[in-house]
């Protein structure tokens, strides 16, 4: 599929009573404006056709279906304004996203690893809203609060796990669905306690948004399988973030190929 047959499949289902569509085929995006709100979003062309290419029409239906509830998130949010900070969570993005939303406005952010960067969200119930600062008087908080609001958030989502082994070495996946399954990366309490049953190496992968992978990594093979798995991940997922794995120890997330440096340097020093 060619950019111009997506976005006329796009216009197709979407339709154009409400929508006013911007094709910029230089930059291979839509941008796609409510006519009613005023409000608009950016389509990138190109990686919706690479999930397509394994995907196939479930592609196409993931967009429509986002791009439907994200304009009914901001009609429910012109209508009936924000809510508490109850419904504030954080959101694992990777550090090459935005740092500020289509209308010029900063997001609330805090830096996490050399790869991930950590955004926070409004839950609207189907959809959220990153938040950005000028959401903070609306909603009546500071930038601190916010992040405070959504450290305890974190921590309220379920944990619950599916296990499998492959070459000897244990994978726990975290895959509600939910938006925030990369987000419980920040539930400190949860990966201590996971700690506490890993027998080998403690790896962490957010490969995208909607899956958090634990590993127990027994041997080289291993990790041979943990960098296959998170790459397939990431290059499947509605929202890749990235398919660079962690090694968990003592509460601190270090990139694996810092620790294969670092484990290198260690073994020239001994000889």
């Amino acid at each position: 599929m060619k950019s111009p047959q997506l976005v006329k499949e796009l216009k197709k289902r979407l339709g154009e009573e409400l929508f006013q569509w911007s094709f910029d085929q230089e930059k291979d995006k839509v941008r796609l404006e409510h006519k009613i709100l005023k409000r608009g979003m950016d389509i990138y062309l190109s990686e919706i056709i690479v999930k397509y290419n394994t995907k196939k029409e479930a592609a196409i239906d993931e967009v429509v279906y986002t791009i439907q509830q994200t304009f009914l998130a901001m009609q429910r949010e012109q209508q009936e304004g924000f809510v508490g900070l109850a419904q504030v969570f954080p959101i694992i993005r990777s550090t090459s996203f935005p740092k500020q939303s289509n209308d010029g406005h900063a997001f609330v952010t805090t830096e996490h690893t050399a790869e991930t960067r950590i955004f926070y969200a409004l839950d609207l119930g189907t959809t959220y809203r990153l938040i950005d600062e000028s959401m903070l008087p609306q909603l009546a908080v500071t930038a601190e609060q916010i992040r405070e609001a959504a450290r305890f958030s974190v921590k309220k989502l379920p944990t619950e796990y599916k296990r499998d082994e492959v070459a000897g070495s244990i994978f726990y996946f975290i895959n509600h669905n939910d938006g925030y399954d990369a987000s419980r990366i920040l539930n400190d309490g949860f990966l201590k306690n996971m700690a506490t049953q890993i027998e080998g190496d403690m790896t962490i992968s957010v490969p995208h948004q909607d899956v958090l992978i634990i590993g127990d990594i027994r041997s080289e093979v291993g990790y041979d399988v943990l960098a296959q798995m998170t790459m397939h991940f990431f290059t499947v997922g509605t929202v890749p973030i990235t398919s660079l794995s962690f090694v968990y120890e003592d509460g601190e997330l270090e990139p694996i190929f810092i620790l294969a440096k670092n484990k290198v340097q260690k073994e020239q020093e001994k000889q």
